[in-house]
């Protein structure tokens, strides 16, 4: 019996906007450490010559700023450019979202067999999930015009509602083992 694979990667289609993000968020985090540092060699000035009062809590509140959000751009600015990764293998799909090709994050892994619908986004089935009382929606998609495909279940007993954007090869794969009657059309 051959084994059934398929592994893609959703990215954005128009990554103009990720590209102007980046750029901007580089030279800020660079910037900010820039001043960061003269705001210390400024402090320590200060302090020497007037003493520590108002204008050193003023410098130290200045550097505090320029320092910490050097540091949170260099720690988040990997998050602008994310993408989601779906594997399939034999009925269990692995999901992930990667961080600018670096920084993997296993969001997790589902047997297709065990939900107890699924069904493109444009369906009424899908209305009819969302407006489940209780229901959880997981969004691991990107491009919010693409076809979208949703799996609703329930895992201890908390209702949840799963969007994708597969490809039209991975939604066949989906469709063939998900099961007798899960498939909503409606």
């Amino acid at each position: 019996m051959l084994d059934q694979f398929m592994e893609e990667v959703v990215t954005r289609r128009n990554r103009t906007m990720e590209n102007v993000l980046m750029a901007v968020a580089n030279v800020s985090m660079v910037l900010s450490g820039i001043l960061a540092v003269f705001l210390i060699q400024s402090l320590m000035v200060v302090i020497s010559t007037r003493g520590f009062g108002a204008e050193t809590i003023f410098y130290i509140f200045l550097t505090l700023f320029f320092a910490g959000s050097a540091v949170l751009l260099f720690l988040f600015k990997d998050r602008i450019r994310t993408e989601y990764e779906y594997t399939f293998t034999n009925a269990v799909m692995d999901f992930a979202q990667v961080f600018n090709n670096r920084k993997r994050k296993v969001l997790g892994t589902m047997n297709i067999r065990n939900v107890e619908a699924c069904g493109m986004v444009s369906s009424g089935s899908f209305t009819r999930y969302l407006n489940t009382p209780g229901v959880t929606r997981l969004n691991w998609f990107l491009n919010r015009d693409a076809d979208l495909f949703y799996f609703y279940f329930v895992k201890d007993s908390k209702k949840s509602l799963l969007i994708i954007e597969p490809s039209e090869i991975m939604l066949g794969l989906i469709k063939k083992n998900v099961g007798q009657g899960k498939f909503q059309i409606n």
